[in-house]
């Protein structure tokens, strides 16, 4: 039975079987052979293997069971996954005696961690690993109070299960009442603070084995360090900063007596007179540019100062910030020795 030019085309999806071929086929496995040319309307019988030519008489076909038929069309499936599976093995076993190699290429010890959770996760597991000492430096003088709460609950495991802790904070974090709330509920022994004037980006350094830096100013993106040159090299900039830095328990130094200037009004006496802006000053004491402001004026203020410039030249004069009295030259400093 031929497919004149008024029948409709066969068309479905592949690996599909219509309602007709449904239909022939049953009537296949009823009569347990059907015409040839019953079939030519239904090709997808063919396509899914699900009829075979009668042996016997070749005008004819004979139904196969489906299971038969799946394992027909699987075949080739199967040997292309055994295929893979063992090339898979073989590339495996290759390279596994490259991994202690490649551990110790300083190239692969430093990690990109990008997004806050990801950051997150890896100081937690690291604080958690840690046994030695942890060593952090924060810049700047407030915290949100979430970060605080994570901040406090991490410190409190870790010097409870007995492994020291050291901070390195900005002075004006000592006037943060948030702070001081963190700290009141932190367990005294195994905790120092110190604080400096000025500092470097936030530094996490969890024993001799891993430290974490920012990567970009927005501080969603981090560098995972565990090279251990690098880390070793962290630890001795910290020492340094740490070594000058002062206790949190002693008073910052005063100004020079007689005057009512503040320790944080000294620091950004200091920037001032070194010619640096609002901006920048706030930046290097972890202030806002509104509380610079509000230092500066109150500087101008205790000094009679009616401008800018003129509170400069009053600042050298008055040797407030440290710098040289009226009348007297500093030794300048010269590329070949420190000042």
């Amino acid at each position: 039975m031929g497919r004149d030019e008024d029948t409709p085309a066969h068309a479905h999806e592949d690996r599909a079987l219509c309602d007709t071929a449904v239909g022939v086929y049953t009537e296949a496995l009823s009569a347990g052979r059907i015409p040839r040319a019953a079939i030519e309307v239904v090709p997808c019988l063919t396509e899914l293997a699900l009829v075979h030519p009668d042996p016997q008489d070749e005008a004819w076909v004979r139904p196969v069971p489906p299971s038969a038929a799946l394992a027909h069309l699987l075949q080739p499936v199967v040997r292309e996954i055994h295929e893979r599976l063992s090339l898979s093995a073989a590339l495996a076993d290759s390279l596994a005696p490259l991994t202690t190699v490649a551990s110790t290429d300083p190239n692969l010890a430093i990690t990109v961690l990008e997004g806050l959770p990801l950051i997150d996760a890896a100081v937690q597991n690291a604080t958690e690993s840690a046994t030695e000492e942890i060593r952090t430096l924060q810049p700047g003088s407030t915290r949100p109070p979430d970060q605080l709460q994570r901040a406090l609950s991490r410190a409190r495991l870790t010097l409870e299960r007995g492994t020291p802790l050291r901070h390195i904070y900005q002075h004006p974090v000592r006037y943060n009442q948030a702070f001081k709330a963190y700290l009141k509920q932190m367990p005294p022994g195994l905790l120092q603070i110190r604080t400096l004037e000025q500092t470097v980006d936030r530094l996490l350094v969890f024993d001799h084995t891993v430290a974490f830096i920012p990567a970009n100013a927005a501080r969603d993106v981090a560098l995972e360090i565990r090279h251990p040159a690098l880390v070793r090299y962290l630890i001795q900039m910290y020492e340094v900063l740490w070594a000058q830095a002062i206790p949190l328990t002693e008073p910052l130094p005063a100004a020079p007596a007689g005057t009512s200037v503040t320790a944080v009004q000294l620091s950004v006496a200091r920037l001032l007179i070194e010619g640096h802006t609002d901006q920048v000053v706030a930046g290097k004491l972890g202030i806002s540019v509104r509380t610079c402001r509000a230092h500066v004026s109150k500087l101008m203020h205790t000094l009679n100062a009616t401008s800018r410039t003129q509170l400069g030249a009053l600042l050298v004069r008055s040797g407030i910030a440290g710098t040289a009295p009226h009348g007297t030259t500093a030794e300048p400093v010269t590329p070949d020795r420190p000042g």
